[in-house]
C-alpha cells in the first residue's frame, strides 16, 4: 500500500515545479502530504488499536462469519473517520509533529490498555492526574520501554525523516477535502452494513467504546479537564454550618479519639476476616475473637480509583449525586472542625484530594523515622510511628472537644505490591517482585498482594493495641478506598468505569474497633451493632456514621444512614 502511494501521481512534481529554486531543492520522491496521512491513518486503525481488534477477538461472538465481517466493517469506518479528522486537522506545516504526538498517545494508551486490561475513561484519566513521581516509578518498566521502541521511536525515526512535498495551499486544500470526503463516504457506508452488529457489540460490552485509539484518550481528557475547569470555578459551599456536639446525658470524663484509616486497593475478596481462604488478617482475626472488633462484609465503594473514592466517602452527598455534581463542597472534615472537634490528616499515598486542604495535614514522609522509609516511600507502620507526636501538637482547646484523626495508607497499591510488606510479614511465596504483571504467574502476583494485606493487619492491630493504651475512649473505623483486580478476566489493577467494574474492584473492606469506655460512652447495644454488619452497606454511610460516633449534630446528619442506626440506646438528638 505504501509503495503503491510513494510511486503514484502523489510522489510527482507539480507542474513548473522545476522552474523555481524551492522545488529543486526538493527531494526527487518527495511524499505528497495527504499520502502521509493516509499513511498515519492506517497504522493508528490498525496497530495503533491492537487493544480493540485483541478484545474483539476474545469474545465468543466473534464465531461467525457475520461477526468477523462485523469487526473489518468497525476497522473500515474507523479508518475513513480517523481520515476525516486529520485531513481538517493536520496540516503540513504541523504534519509531523502531530504524526509523533499521535503515535505517542496511542502506544502509551494500547501498552497499558493490553498490559493491564484498563480502558482509558474520564475516570482513568482522573486517577493520572492524581498519580504522583512514586506511582509513576512503579509503572515505568521494561516492557513499557520495549513498548515505546517499538511504537513511537522506530516509527517515529522513519516518519520524521521523510521529505514533504511542498503543495500549493488551494491545491492542497481540494484534495485533501476530496479525500476526506471520500473517506467519509467510505466510513457510511461500512457501518450501514453493519450497524446492527456493531450496535449489539457495543450495547454488550460497553469497555469496547473506551478502547478505540486516539478518540478515547481525546474524549477521556477533554471530559475530565472540562469537569475540572467546572468545578474550580464554582464557590465552596458550607455544608453543616449549624454543626456542633451534643454529648449523650450522663457523659463525662476525656473527650473521645477517633482513628479513621483509609485503606489503598484492599479488596474485600482477599480479606481474611471476610472468609477468605487464606488467613491474611491473622492478628485482626485475635481482636475479633475478644469482641470489641466488628467485620462488615458487604460494602461498595463509591468510585473504581482513589481520586473519585477519596473525596465521595468524605462527602455528604452519596455516590450518585456527587459524580453527578461539578459543585464544590465542604468535607466531612470541615464539619468536624466546625463542630470544635481537633482535625487531622495523615498521608501515606498521593494526597487527600481535596478533602484535607482546609484542617491541618502533614506527609508523613516528613516526620516519620528513616528506618521505616526507603527510596521515597514509608511502610504505613510510619503512619503510626508518627501518630503521637502529632496528636501531641495540636491545640489543647481543639483535643478537649474530641479527636478525629485520618490515616491515609499506601496499602495494596499497585502493581508494586511486593514493595508494600516488609520482609517479617512475606507469608505467601514465592512472590511477583516485577511492576510487569503479565510476566508474572498469578498466583505470584496474588502472594504478592495477599502480603501487602497482612501489612495492612499488622498496621491496624498496632494502632488497636495503642489506642487500647490511651487513657480516655477511643475506637477505630477502617475502610479501603476500592478493590483491585489481579488477572481475573485478564484485568489488572483498579479504575474501569463504575457501571461495569467488576465486584473485585468495587466490593471493599471495613471493620470498627471501639474501645469499652466508647462503647458505654455511646450506649453501645454490641449485639445489635453486630447484626447490623451484615447488612449491605456503601462508602455513603461513612460520611453519617463518623457525625454519629462523634456526636456531632446537624441537618445534614442522617441517622438512618449510620452504621450506629438503631443501636444506640437513648440517644440524643435528631
Amino acid at each position: 500500500m505504501t509503495f503503491a502511494l510513494q510511486n503514484s501521481d502523489f510522489s510527482r512534481a507539480p507542474a513548473g515545479a522545476s522552474s523555481g529554486p524551492a522545488s529543486l531543492a526538493e527531494p526527487e520522491r518527495a511524499w505528497h502530504p495527504t499520502s502521509l496521512l493516509l499513511i498515519l491513518t492506517l497504522w493508528v486503525s490498525t496497530v495503533g488499536n491492537l487493544p480493540l481488534w485483541l478484545a474483539l477477538e476474545r469474545l465468543p461472538e466473534m464465531n461467525s462469519t457475520r461477526a468477523v465481517l462485523g469487526a473489518v466493517g468497525l476497522g473500515v469506518a474507523l479508518a475513513g473517520v480517523l481520515f476525516v479528522t486529520l485531513a481538517f486537522l493536520v496540516w503540513p506545516r504541523w504534519l509531523k509533529p502531530a504524526g509523533v504526538l499521535l503515535l505517542v498517545t496511542v502506544t502509551a494508551s494500547s501498552y497499558f490498555m493490553v498490559s493491564y486490561g484498563i480502558v482509558i475513561d474520564p475516570s482513568m484519566m482522573a486517577n493520572v492526574a492524581g498519580t504522583d513521581a512514586r506511582e509513576v516509578r512503579d509503572l515505568l518498566t521494561p516492557a513499557l520501554g520495549l513498548a515505546l521502541l517499538l511504537g513511537v521511536v522506530l516509527p517515529g525515526i522513519w516518519w520524521w525523516r521523510q521529505p514533504i512535498r511542498r503543495v500549493p495551499a488551494g491545491q492542497l486544500l481540494g484534495r485533501q477535502a476530496l479525500w476526506a470526503l471520500l473517506a467519509f463516504l467510505v466510513a457510511v457506508a461500512a457501518l450501514a452494513v453493519s450497524f446492527q452488529d456493531l450496535a449489539s457489540l457495543m450495547r454488550n460490552h460497553k469497555s469496547l467504546r473506551y478502547m478505540i485509539n486516539p478518540y478515547n484518550s481525546a474524549y477521556a481528557i477533554g471530559r475530565h479537564s472540562v469537569g475540572e475547569v467546572k468545578r474550580s470555578q464554582q464557590p465552596l459551599q458550607t455544608v453543616g454550618a449549624d454543626a456542633h456536639i451534643i454529648l449523650p446525658a450522663g457523659s463525662s470524663g476525656p473527650a473521645p479519639l477517633i482513628v479513621l484509616v483509609v485503606g489503598e486497593t484492599a479488596r474485600a475478596a482477599n480479606f481474611g476476616l471476610g472468609g477468605y481462604e487464606r488467613d491474611t488478617t491473622p492478628q485482626l482475626k485475635a481482636l475479633q475473637a475478644q469482641g470489641n472488633l466488628v467485620y462488615y462484609p458487604q460494602v461498595r465503594s463509591c468510585g473504581t480509583n482513589t481520586e473519585t473514592s477519596v473525596p465521595c466517602m468524605f462527602s455528604h452527598l452519596g455516590r450518585t449525586d456527587y459524580v453527578a455534581s461539578n459543585a464544590r463542597f465542604e468535607s466531612l472534615l470541615d464539619i468536624l472542625k466546625r463542630a470544635g472537634m481537633s482535625v487531622l490528616w495523615l498521608d501515606n499515598q498521593s494526597g487527600c484530594k481535596g478533602v484535607c486542604d482546609r484542617v491541618p495535614n502533614v506527609e508523613v514522609s516528613t516526620v516519620a523515622p528513616p528506618a521505616l522509609c526507603e527510596s521515597g516511600e514509608c511502610q504505613d507502620m510510619a503512619l503510626l510511628q508518627a501518630l503521637p507526636g502529632q496528636l501531641a501538637a495540636q491545640h489543647p482547646a481543639a483535643n478537649a472537644a474530641g479527636t478525629v484523626v485520618v490515616l491515609h495508607q499506601m496499602g495494596s497499591h499497585g502493581p508494586a505490591y511486593s514493595k508494600r510488606s516488609p520482609t517479617s510479614l512475606k507469608a505467601f511465596q514465592p512472590e511477583c517482585t516485577s511492576t510487569s504483571l503479565q510476566a508474572c504467574k498469578q498466583q505470584e502476583i496474588v502472594n504478592a498482594y495477599d502480603n501487602s494485606l497482612r501489612a495492612t493487619d499488622a498496621m491496624l492491630a498496632e494502632t488497636i493495641r495503642w489506642l487500647e493504651a490511651q487513657d480516655r475512649p477511643t475506637m477505630l473505623l477502617y475502610v479501603s478506598d476500592h478493590g483491585e483486580s489481579l488477572g481475573e478476566k485478564g484485568l489488572y489493577l483498579h479504575g474501569m468505569p463504575y457501571s461495569f467494574a467488576p465486584d473485585e474492584q468495587t466490593h471493599v473492606p471495613m471493620l470498627t474497633w471501639m474501645s469499652p469506655a466508647f462503647a458505654k460512652s455511646l450506649k453501645l447495644d454490641a449485639t445489635c451493632l453486630k447484626q447490623q454488619a451484615l447488612k449491605p452497606w456503601s462508602h455513603d454511610n461513612l460520611f453519617h456514621t463518623v457525625l454519629d460516633l462523634a456526636h456531632v449534630q446537624t441537618s445534614v446528619l442522617s441517622k438512618e444512614k449510620s452504621l450506629l442506626a438503631g443501636c444506640v440506646r437513648n440517644a440524643v438528638g435528631s
